[in-house]
Parts: structure tokens; sequence; C-alpha cells
């Protein structure tokens, strides 16, 4: 991509003003016209979200948007409802032992309701504090509760694939285990013993630091720095891995986009969670200063990978790989292009990979690293900008959707293409709108000099 170095947040203010108007807007048209009968919404077809009994989590992404909307603009309606859509619905989310997806429902619904206490942006309330903070206990200790362990002490959270399974978009669900750990809670096992979750949680990320990022060094004939692999599959008898592989990339040996954004952001996290740790916590685990290299390990080479194979716009195709790209001609050297007839991109990789970028050049900056800082960071900029613009930004009122464009399962066929067009596009998802909600606010706190934003309130500056 081609890397925007004049850019300041500032000069996003317009759009994002723009933005929020048109969020609202769908927030609004989807509860007027979506039936929660049929389940969460996953996906849009024809412009109207549909759901997809796979497995159920976006419901935490829908709700969440409202809270992210009263955030940016202080309507207090979206609270409210977003506050009885959490108590109705939300609870089985937090004994869902099932998924391996309790940082994207849980955190974006009852942590944010916790950070919005925390910064003092919601009135205290110590009843509803101890109510978030019990959902936020439990569900970090429901999901380290997914454990295999491997070889050399080490082990991850399990997908909903089984316990052979580590899939690379778990770094972001992280975050769960992360908030439960500040709250004081453990989990305990079948003997009674206590398990730490900041154990789990630095075990979870280095094993994906490990096995599913790549860092060009032979591992394999196709190992180039910064790729990474859906899914890592281990053998759960001896604990050894066995090979890559994918559910929703085209090949093991290429690099699904969305993956990548789910490494990009959640290594960037980590390391703003590891900040406001006190560095004895890691005495365990080879100190602070070892645990923080091979995350900004992890961190820059997925973040460099993005932004060498991705168009100069900032959007990426659905993966690096795909097998039709090349009837693009060098498409790395022009803008995206969603209309096209061979490949589809996926705005959804963009707006979560946005966050990843973002945060990293702002981890860079404090630590003093002004050239790294300021590459990673106008990168961000970069990504949103195209974002908040069409063809990206649903402007029609009729459309559910807030960002086109998106992908959901390529392989399996699950993204609609429409009359006259021979790939998918036109359409969106309900992370994607959640991720792009997600980076405009962060932004805009930026922009109006608010507390740093990020998924466990205030202590990040």
């Amino acid at each position: 991509m081609k890397i925007d170095t004049d850019i300041v947040p500032e000069h996003l203010d317009s759009s994002l003003q723009s933005f929020w108007e048109i969020s609202d807007q769908k927030i609004r048209l989807i509860e007027k016209e979506y039936d929660l009968s049929r389940g969460s919404p996953v996906f849009t077809i024809n412009g109207k979200y549909t759901t997809r009994a796979w497995t159920d989590w976006t419901q935490g992404f829908q709700y969440g948007s409202r809270l992210l909307q009263f955030d940016a603009t202080g309507d207090e309606k979206h609270l409210e409802k977003a506050k009885q859509l959490i108590t109705d619905n939300m609870a089985s989310h937090v004994s869902d032992f099932g998924v391996h997806d309790h940082g994207f429902n849980n955190i974006s619904t009852y942590g944010n309701l916790w950070r919005l206490m925390r910064e003092e942006k919601i009135p205290h309330d110590r009843q509803e504090q101890n109510f978030y903070e019990m959902a936020l206990k439990v569900s970090g200790a429901v999901q380290a509760r997914r454990w295999t362990r491997i070889r050399e002490d080490g082990g991850f959270i399990y997908s909903f694939n089984g316990p052979h399974s580590l899939f690379v978009d778990t770094i972001r669900s992280l975050r769960s285990l992360a908030v439960s750990y500040l709250l004081g809670h453990t989990l305990h096992d079948e003997t009674g013993g206590s398990v730490s979750l900041l154990e789990r949680l630095l075990k979870h990320a280095y094993a994906t630091a490990r096995y599913s990022v790549y860092y060009g060094d032979g591992r394999d004939s196709y190992d180039v720095r910064g790729r990474t692999v859906h899914e890592c599959i281990f053998n759960v008898e001896s604990g050894r891995f066995r090979c890559p592989s994918t559910q929703q990339g085209y090949s093991p040996f290429t690099t699904w986009t969305r993956g990548l954004s789910w490494a990009m952001a959640g290594f960037a996290e980590q390391l703003e969670y590891l900040d406001i740790l006190d560095q004895s916590e890691f005495a365990d685990y080879g100190g602070w200063e070892t645990v923080r290299e091979w995350v900004v390990k992890a961190a820059t080479a997925t973040g460099d990978f993005f932004i060498e194979n991705t168009p100069i716009d900032g959007i990426p195709y659905w993966d690096t790989g795909a097998p039709n790209l090349w009837q693009l001609g060098d498409y790395l050297e022009q803008p995206a292009d969603p209309f096209n007839a061979h490949e589809p991109v996926d705005s959804s990789a963009a707006a979560i990979g946005v966050q990843g970028l973002l945060r990293l050049g702002h981890y860079f900056r404090k630590q003093k690293q002004t050239e790294a800082g300021g590459k990673y960071f106008q990168a961000g900029l970069t990504v949103l900008q195209t974002l908040l613009d069409e063809p990206y930004l649903s402007t029609d009122p009729g459309h559910q959707g807030l960002l086109l464009h998106s992908i959901y399962h390529r392989p399996n066929g699950w993204d609609h293409i429409p009359e006259g067009q021979h790939i998918p596009c036109g359409e969106s998802c309900m992370w994607g709108d959640y991720h792009l909600r997600e980076a405009a606010l962060y932004v805009r706190r930026l922009i109006e000099h608010e507390p740093y934003y990020a998924f466990f309130g205030p202590g990040s500056e």
C-alpha cells in the first residue's frame, strides 16, 4: 500500500462526523427491520441482514455497536437500548463453553459498559458495576477452560473445531482473559487448583506467535515474513504441531487477510495490555522484556506483511494467494477494485487491520521510536480514510450495512453475488461494521483529546 505520510487525525474530522450520522441510521434501520427471533444478524444479502447458523459470534458486535455510537455521540437512547438487549440476551454467551469467541461477544458488550463506567462516561452504579464484572470474570475463565496442552509446557485455547485446532482469530479474543485477570479472577481446574488467566493468555499468545505467524526463517517452502495461517493442527496426544490448515482462506500456504488482521489487532492490543501490568508479574514467563520482544516481533511482522501485500489504498483482497489475482495485473500498484470480475476484496479485514496499525504506531511513538511509530500510524490513517468514503461507506438509506464489500466465507460460497457481477461485492457483515465503528471511535478520541480508547479502560496512557 501507499502510505499517506501527511494525513493527521484532524483531517478525518469532517468524514467522521458524517460517518456517525450514517452509523446511527444503520443501527435504527436494523432495529426497525430485522427480526431478532431469527438469531444474530451476520451478513447482508441484497442489503438486508440475515443469519447463519454456524457459531453465534456476532451478537456482541450488534449490541456493542450501540455502545460505540453512544460513546461517540452521547446519544443515551443507544446506551439504554444496549443495556436492555445485553441484559436480556447475552448471559448465554458468558457461559458458552463451545466457542473461542468470548472476547468478541462479551468484551464488546459487558466490557464496553464496564469501560464506560470506569471512564465516567456513564454514572457509577455499584450494582451495575458488579453485574458487568461478574460477567467478565466468568467469561474469561470459561474461555480459558478450552485448553489444549502442547510441548514445552505450552498450550492454546482451542477453536470450535476441537482440541487439535488453534485459530489465529483467537489472539484478539484473549481480551476476555485479560479483563478477567485485571479483575483478580482465576480459573479453578478439576482438582480445585487455581490456574492463572495471565499464564493462559501468554501461552496462547506465544503459541499463536510461534505457529500461526511466519518470520521468513525457512520454516517451510512458503515461509514469508509476516504471513499468517488461519488454523494450526496439533496432535493432541503428543502435543506436537502437525501442519497448517485453513477454514476460510484459499490454502494453508496463502494468507487469508482477515486472519492476518485479527493477528495485527490482537498483538498490538496485547502490547498495550502488557504495559499496564507490573513487570514483576512476568517473572515466571521469562520476564517482561522477553515477552514484549516476541509480541513486538509478531505485531511488526504481520503489520509489515499487510502493508507490503495490500493495494495502494489499503484495502486487501480476501486472500493474498487467491487463484485469480493474476488476472488483475499489477493489482498492488492500483486501488483495490471491489467490482472486478475475478477476486473479491475484504473490507472487513481492512477495518480490523486499521486498529492493529494505529495501535502499533501509537505504541512505538510512546517508546520514542519515531520512525516505526510514524510508519504504522500513518498506514492506519491511510486505510481508515479509504473506508470512510465510497465505495466502502454505505450511503444507501435502504441498505442495513455500514461497511460495504466484506467477505465471510469464500470457500463455502456463503457470500452473495449480485446480479450482473461475477464475485461477491456490495454486502456488509456485523464484524466489519463494528470494527469500522471501533476504528472511527479510536481516531475521534484522539482528535477530541479524550482518554485513549482501550478495551481495559483507563490506564493505557
